[in-house]
């Protein structure tokens, strides 16, 4: 429930409150106004042929390409079998494709590593390539404030990762091969949390997770899974700042959740 400390420091009102059986039909609530991000808008995904040639042996291309690989690591890769302490490590020295050579450091991910609630976003930031910690930005900032309106508190029954763990150039989009490359990563930390709910934030996240390209219009108030586990698609909060009327869009999405995640539903 939205209580009115955390409606007033998100300077949104009036404050609808939810009752406990009927949270789908409450009237959404608009999350604060933010500054407009200037972080660019994903491209149009393109073919899933396009995604093919990033595997070993197909013609190599150059022009950026926001689709993902499948969902799924690719056998006998060295991290699914590998710990806390040595995944991050991994992720720390990583030299697998072109997003290692400007970075600063690899992002790993931060939060309660036996969480009920993954929210996986993009890809690090300028901030986030700084400080080592993914969404500490502007989208951060309004990534924690959605996370109060559940009642949620970052690593507090939260965790939070990206599709990449380095900072792709100038924010674009992670292209497909570098997907590729750093997806094993993701998997293996989504195997170790074994989260009860998942939350795609943007496009890229949802393809990568859902394997298949998605349209977040489309895809908004639908139960999806990675696996087993029931996956919700939503807005990124770098779109949101952009794009403020969108909020209340997000918070039904966050109502849809809350209740997936305290149902437990797991059918299809």
């Amino acid at each position: 429930m939205l209580n009115r400390r955390t409606a007033d420091a998100l300077g949104i009102g009036p404050v609808w409150r939810l009752r406990q059986d009927q949270e789908e039909a409450a009237e959404p609530v608009l999350l604060a106004e933010s500054v407009p991000s200037p972080a660019p808008m994903a491209p149009e995904p393109l073919p899933l042929s396009r995604v093919l040639q990033t595997l070993p042996g197909a013609p190599a291309h150059t022009e950026p390409s926001p689709v993902v690989p499948p969902a799924r690591p690719l056998a006998g890769t060295a991290c699914a079998q590998m710990g806390w302490g040595e995944l991050e490590a991994g992720v720390r020295e990583c030299r697998q494709c072109r997003l290692c050579a400007q970075r600063k450091q690899a992002v790993f991910g931060v939060g309660d590593v036996g969480a009920d609630w993954l929210f996986v976003g993009e890809g690090p930031g300028a901030d986030e390539d700084e400080q080592g910690e993914p969404f500490v930005g502007r989208a951060g900032k309004l990534l924690d404030q959605m996370l109060a309106s559940l009642g949620l508190a970052r690593g507090s029954g939260v965790y939070i990762a990206n599709v990449v763990k380095c900072r792709p150039p100038n924010n674009r989009t992670p292209e497909a091969d570098e997907t590729a490359a750093c997806f094993p990563w993701l998997s293996r930390q989504i195997e170790l949390i074994a989260p009860r709910l998942i939350v795609a934030l943007g496009r890229p996240a949802a393809q990568t997770l859902l394997g298949q390209e998605v349209r977040i219009g489309a895809a908004r108030g639908k139960l999806h899974h990675y696996g087993k586990i029931p996956l919700v698609v939503t807005y990124h909060p770098a779109y949101l700042l952009r794009n403020p009327s969108d909020k209340a869009k997000s918070w039904a999405d966050l109502c849809f959740a809350r209740r997936i995640q305290r149902e437990g539903k797991t059918e299809l």
